[in-house]
């Protein structure tokens, strides 16, 4: 199973996007960036939209594994 930390980072790097513009983007550090690619840390949910939108991802692809995730 994928991570939600590691579906971040491939859908960032997909888009060319690197971890200080997407923090900017979502109004986060960029550690926390770095914490929740490396599974150190879950985003919540508005989080999470705000991800999918400053990545252009579909929501769903992104909470499929939170809702994975959260539930074990």
């Amino acid at each position: 199973m994928t991570s939600i930390g590691q579906k971040i980072k491939t859908c960032r790097e997909r888009k060319g996007v690197s971890q200080e513009e997407l923090a900017f983007k979502i109004r986060v550090g960029t550690q926390t960036i770095e914490r929740y690619e490396n599974g150190e840390q879950i985003p919540n949910l508005q989080t999470i939209l705000k991800i999918s939108t400053a990545l252009d991802v579909p929501a769903s692809e992104l909470m499929e594994q939170f809702n994975q995730e959260t539930q074990s």
